[in-house]
């Protein structure tokens, strides 16, 4: 099937099309940018969630509680979880998708599992792509989940309308968290597993960060939400937190200007990547190599090599 073929299967509920669609923009094919831009005038109009925290904190379990919550409203929802790459085939370990297979058999559910493919934010350079392919076959919420590598995810902040930061007992407390730099981008926090020793010790000390100055809007005061997954409370409140953050965002013109803020930066990256790619491709590796060994001599410094490279284009660093 080719591009327009795939998208006609999305518009009509075919899920295997959406899977292929998706699978496209994950192995960067040479379609895969004729597919998004068939798809993109079909978006819009979902509600984007990233969910992040650290590995072990209960991020899927969350999610799982969180689908049934949204099926309830009668809500379709797709989740991207982005998984570490398996590194026996380069694709994802799968994990996730074992947690959340209650909602298997739900027409309503669309849960792609995609590998991080080594990237270190936590998400994989296609997972815009894929959310987008989700909300154009008709998803009212899109979840991101990251793999949650302990380090800045300021990624899934610029890829959702609202971030929800994962936190557990046990698993180094909001200090910690901070020096991390992952509260900074959160909307709503999440002290999941309040089954066990600790949790009201968590969520007191974020309740103390927030009384030190405005977080990622200075218009709304991140919520504090104690959960447990296992035993399922406090997710009608997690839910709850979530629409209501959103009810935020669109009023005064907040989620036109977050998105603007997301489309800015993707723009950039693109740019960016294509122009990396071309500037390789075209000087080839030897120009490259002989670069990279003037500076390994001391010849030239990183800063003089790149001016070099981008000079032979008629291009300034």
């Amino acid at each position: 099937m080719n591009v327009s073929e795939l998208v006609a299967g999305l518009r009509s509920g075919d899920r295997r099309a959406v899977a292929r669609l998706i699978s496209l923009v994950e192995d960067g094919a040479p379609e895969a940018s004729d597919a998004i831009r068939e798809v993109y005038p079909l978006t819009g109009h979902a509600s984007t969630v990233g969910i992040t925290g650290a590995p072990g904190a209960g991020k899927s379990t969350l999610i799982d509680g969180l689908i049934a919550r949204i099926r309830a409203a009668d809500l379709t929802v797709g989740v991207i979880a982005v998984d570490p790459t398996s590194p026996f085939s380069g694709g994802a370990l799968l994990g996730d998708r074992v947690r959340m297979g209650s909602h298997a058999l739900d027409d309503g559910v669309f849960i792609r599992s995609m590998a991080t493919r080594g990237h270190l934010g936590g998400l994989s350079l296609a997972a815009p792509e894929a959310m987008r392919v989700l909300e154009a076959a008709g998803s009212n919420f899109v979840i991101v989940e990251t793999v949650g590598v302990g380090q800045s995810e300021v990624e899934v902040a610029r890829q959702a309308d609202t971030t929800i930061v994962v936190l557990a007992p046990g698993m180094g407390d909001a200090i910690q968290a901070a020096k991390a730099g992952i509260l900074e981008v959160a909307d709503v926090y999440c002290v999941n597993k309040s089954d066990k020793d600790g949790t009201n010790e968590v969520a007191r000390d974020l309740r103390s960060m927030l009384e030190m100055g405005p977080g990622r809007d200075a218009s709304w005061t991140p919520p504090v939400v104690v959960t447990s997954a296992v035993e399922a409370t406090g997710l009608d409140e997690l839910w709850e937190a979530v629409r209501l953050h959103e009810t935020h965002l669109r009023s005064e013109g907040r989620l036109e200007a977050r998105r603007r803020e997301r489309f800015s930066f993707e723009i950039r990256e693109i740019v960016g990547e294509r122009l990396k790619a071309h500037l390789e491709e075209v000087a080839g590796p030897h120009v490259l190599e002989q670069l990279t060994d003037e500076v390994l001599e001391r010849k030239l410094d990183p800063y003089s090599a790149a001016q070099s490279l981008l000079e032979r284009f008629g291009l300034r660093a």
